[in-house]
């Protein structure tokens, strides 16, 4: 399997390819505020670089539990520098920008990013669908309940797994209705975006379920609060947790793991796989 971007193939092979997330923000629930700056955002990439990062996602707006939106001229300021920063650094390694705003995204695009992704799934700009079809962007189709700012508001379901798979197949069907290619698709569950910890282990459990969708599947579980409620854990003390369950989600298939930590996951993640390949 692999997905195309207008100048990149994005090949996945045996293993999981593992996503570097550079937090441009101040109020990102784990490192909101460390990467603001362009000489520790560039350390940073440096460090991400370093240990073998397959994609790097750039945000600059926080999409934790009850965060405030920010301006589309304000994160632009926050984007744009650290796109071109990681293309200083590295011509070639393919970038999202994790944004909602379809202008963002096209100067993000324009900049050097290759991919969209959109926690929203194409839902909360009408013009993003077509920058990502005109650009010929892959797109990260995730499933959230409500918006950033209330979607932690008591998060109901009858069927979790089986609503978000219908919402995802919805949000596939509409993309490719609108011109996205199907090979240009890229789901992620949304653990953590309008669930409680059980809804966020029975994502977990069932994981392998989202490969029936035939889309590259994507899993960021990174420092996320239900690690922290299950194991009494602060926010700083998740990596343990974070880099064993992206061994997991490699044992079920999954395609892109999005963490803050590239050098732990990658240990996780090569582990996993010398061990497919023993004989």
């Amino acid at each position: 399997m692999q997905i195309t971007s207008k100048n990149k193939t994005i090949a996945f092979g045996s293993r999981p390819l593992v996503m570097g997330i550079l937090n441009v923000t101040t109020d990102s629930f784990s490192d909101g505020g460390r990467f603001t700056q362009g000489e520790a955002i560039s350390a940073q990439v440096k460090a991400m670089l370093a240990s073998g990062a397959d994609l790097i996602d750039v945000g600059g707006e926080s999409t934790r539990p009850y965060a405030e939106p920010v301006s589309e001229k304000e994160e632009l300021r926050r984007v744009i520098p650290a796109i071109a920063c990681i293309r200083e650094l590295h011509g070639s390694i393919p970038v999202s920008i994790d944004t909602t705003k379809a202008e963002v995204a096209r100067q993000a695009l324009k900049a050097g990013a290759d991919i969209i992704n959109d926690v929203s799934a194409l839902r909360f700009d009408p013009a993003m669908i077509r920058i990502a079809v005109t650009h010929e962007a892959p797109v990260i189709l995730m499933h959230m309940r409500k918006t950033p700012k209330d979607m932690q508001d008591n998060p109901l379901y009858d069927d979790v797994i089986q609503e978000i798979m219908s919402f995802l197949t919805e949000r596939i069907s509409w993309a490719t209705g609108h011109g996205l290619a199907r090979e240009r698709i890229i789901i992620d569950p949304g653990l953590g975006f309008g669930k409680t910890v059980a809804h966020n282990l029975t994502i977990l459990k069932n994981l392998h379920m989202f490969k029936n969708l035939g889309c590259p599947l994507l899993v960021g579980h990174s420092r996320k609060g239900f690690i922290g409620t299950v194991l009494s854990l602060e926010t700083q003390n998740r990596e343990l947790a974070t880099a064993l369950l992206s061994s997991y989600c490699a044992t079920q298939g999954a395609d892109i793991i999005r963490v803050h930590d590239v050098e732990k996951t990658m240990q996780a993640v090569r582990l996993h796989e010398a061990i497919l390949q023993a004989p």
